[in-house]
C-alpha cells in the first residue's frame, strides 16, 4: 500500500497534523478484493465482535468462509445471528484438521492460544495464518493511532476518539474496544484518522507484517495474562510490538510514571513523547496546577481544565494526558481537547458511577481484571470503600492488591476462585487492625447483599474484581451488568 507518513508541520495555533500521501487509490480496492474465491477458515468466532467482523468482511469480499469454534451453536448464537444471510459454513463444537490443511488462509481470533496444534497444522501445510487486525492494518488507507497497556487502554482510546471527533477530521474508533473496522474499509478515506485499542493478543502477530501504528500510546505495563504467556518478559514483548516497527517519522507516546516504559527508550525508532501526572515533560504532556500542558518542540498548548475532569483517580488523569498528546499530534486544538475531556464521564464497566442511594455511591469497575487496575480504583476515592472483588485467576500476584485493601478499604467481600487466596493475603497485611472486615460469598448476589448491609451514608460500594470473570460469568460485561441491575433495584431509604 502506498500510504505513508511524511511527518508533521506547524499549522496555525501551533496545531500539528499528520500529512498523508496516497500514490494510487486503485491499489486499495485491488487489495480489498484479494480474498475473492479463496477458501478461508476463521478460527474462533467468539463473542466480542472480532471473529464476526472478519467473517462478514471476507464473505462480502467473495471468499468461501468456514467458521470454526470450540463453542457450540447455542453458546455462539448472538454472534451467529450477526452473520445471518451470508454464505458461511460452520464447524462448531470442535475443529477439523481438514479446515487447516486444504484452505488458502486461516484467520485466527486473538483469544486462540498461539500454541494451538491447529495453527501448527496450517503452517506445516503452508497455509497462510493471519489475524483480523493484521488484515485491517494492511488495507487501511488512513493513518492509525494505536493504544495499548495493561490498564487504561479502553478509556484512553475512547478519549482520543472523542477529542478527534470534535475536529473536522472524520474519526474511526475500534479494535479491542469492541468493534471491527474491516466492514468500514470502503468508507475510510486517506484524510480520515483511525483510533484502535490493541490488546497484547492482537499485537503478537505484528512481527509477521512488520507494521506498527503511526502514533502509538502505551499507558502502562503490569503483570497480566500470565495464564497465557510463559513469563512477564513474553507478555512485555507482545506489548512492545506496538512501537518496534515504527519508523523515524512516527511517534511513541509513553507513560513516564511507569518504570517499565522508561526502559523502552532505546527500542523506539521514531519520536518519543512522554507524559506524566507527577512531573514536567520537555516534549510530551503533563499537569501544572489546574492545567493540562502539551509541549512539543518548544511550543506549548495549555488547557485549564483539571478541576473539571469527571473521571476520578490519577490513573485517569494519565489517560487524559496520553489522549490529549495523541490528539494534538493528529490535529486537535485546545478547544477540541477541553470540550471532550471535560464532557467525558467514563466508559461502561470502567469505574462507572451507577447510582447514589441514601448517601451511598455505587461504582461498577467490572473491567478491572488485574490487581493493578483495582488498586487504581480503590485509591481513586477519599471516601470509605466497601470492595467486592475476586474471580478467575490469571496468574497475577495479589500481594500489592492485598496491601492496598488492608490500608484503604472499610470492608472486602470476596467471590470466585481467588477468594481464599486474597483473603489470606489481606489477613496477613492487616495484622491486628480492625479493618477491613473480610467476607467470602458464593455468588455476586450474596456479595452485593453483604456489602449493602454494611454501607453507610458517605461510603462507596465498589465492584472492582482484580480478576477475570470466567469462573462465574460469560465475561466482565455480564458481571458488571448484574451488579448494576442490583444497584438499580435498591429502593431509597429502605434498602433492597
Amino acid at each position: 500500500m502506498a500510504l505513508f507518513l511524511r511527518g508533521v508541520r506547524k499549522l496555525p495555533k501551533d496545531c500539528l497534523i499528520f500529512i498523508e500521501s496516497l500514490e494510487n487509490a486503485d491499489k486499495i480496492h485491488a487489495m480489498q478484493y484479494e480474498f475473492k474465491d479463496k477458501n478461508i477458515t476463521v478460527m474462533g468466532l467468539g463473542l466480542f465482535g472480532g471473529g464476526v467482523g472478519v467473517a462478514q468482511f471476507l464473505a462480502k469480499q467473495g471468499a468461501r468462509v468456514t467458521v470454526t469454534d470450540l463453542r457450540n451453536a447455542t453458546e455462539l448464537s448472538s454472534s451467529i445471528k450477526q452473520l445471518e444471510g451470508l454464505p458461511i459454513s460452520y464447524k462448531l463444537g470442535g475443529h477439523s484438521e481438514e479446515d487447516f490443511i486444504n484452505g488458502d488462509m486461516v484467520v485466527v481470533n486473538p483469544a486462540v492460544p498461539k500454541n494451538s496444534k491447529f495453527i501448527e497444522i496450517a503452517r506445516n501445510n503452508r497455509v497462510q495464518v493471519d489475524t483480523e487486525i493484521n488484515i485491517f492494518f494492511k488495507l487501511c488507507p488512513a493513518p492509525i493511532i494505536g493504544i495499548t497497556g495493561s490498564n487504561g487502554k479502553s478509556t484512553t482510546t475512547a478519549l482520543t476518539g472523542n477529542i478527534l471527533q470534535e475536529t473536522s477530521r472524520r474519526t474511526w474508533v475500534g479494535g479491542n474496544i469492541g468493534k471491527s473496522l474491516l466492514s468500514d474499509l470502503e468508507e475510510i478515506k486517506p484524510s480520515d484518522i483511525v483510533v484502535l485499542e490493541l490488546s497484547s493478543f492482537q499485537l503478537e502477530e505484528f512481527n509477521s507484517t512488520k507494521k506498527s501504528p503511526h502514533i502509538s500510546i502505551v499507558t502502562n505495563i503490569s503483570p497480566n495474562h500470565l495464564d497465557r504467556y510463559a513469563d512477564m518478559d513474553e507478555y512485555i514483548q507482545a506489548k512492545k510490538n506496538i512501537i518496534l516497527h515504527q519508523d523515524s517519522g512516527d511517534y511513541a507516546i509513553l507513560n513516564y510514571d511507569d518504570p517499565e516504559l522508561k526502559r523502552w527508550k532505546n527500542d523506539c525508532k521514531g519520536h518519543i513523547l512522554w507524559y506524566s501526572a507527577k512531573q514536567t515533560m520537555t516534549d510530551g504532556a503533563f499537569v501544572k496546577g489546574n492545567d493540562i500542558v502539551v509541549s512539543l518542540n518548544g511550543q506549548s498548548m495549555v488547557i485549564p481544565c483539571v478541576s473539571r475532569i469527571k473521571i476520578p483517580g490519577i490513573h485517569n488523569l494519565q489517560n487524559v494526558l496520553a489522549a490529549s498528546c495523541a490528539a494534538y499530534l493528529a490535529g486537535a486544538r485546545e478547544e477540541h481537547i477541553e470540550k471532550a475531556i471535560t464532557a467525558f464521564t467514563g466508559l461502561e464497566h470502567r469505574l462507572e458511577f451507577v447510582r447514589e442511594v441514601n448517601g451511598v455511591r455505587y461504582y461498577n469497575d467490572s473491567k478491572a481484571t488485574t490487581p493493578e487496575s483495582s488498586i487504581a480504583a480503590i485509591t481513586a476515592f477519599q471516601a470509605q470503600v466497601i470492595l467486592i472483588a475476586g474471580g478467575y485467576d490469571k496468574g497475577s500476584s495479589f500481594e500489592e492488591f492485598a496491601e492496598t485493601c488492608a490500608r484503604n478499604t472499610k470492608a472486602v467481600v470476596l467471590i470466585g476462585k481467588t477468594a481464599g487466596k486474597i483473603q489470606e493475603l489481606i489477613l496477613e497485611k492487616k495484622v491486628k487492625k480492625a479493618t477491613p472486615l473480610i467476607y467470602t460469598q458464593k455468588t455476586l448476589e450474596e456479595a452485593f447483599r453483604q456489602a449493602n448491609t454494611m454501607a453507610k451514608s458517605g461510603d462507596v460500594v465498589l465492584l472492582s474484581p482484580a480478576c477475570a470473570s470466567y469462573d462465574m460469568f460469560l465475561n466482565y460485561e455480564e458481571r458488571g451488568r448484574k451488579f448494576k441491575d442490583m444497584v438499580q433495584a435498591i429502593r431509597a431509604s429502605s434498602g433492597l
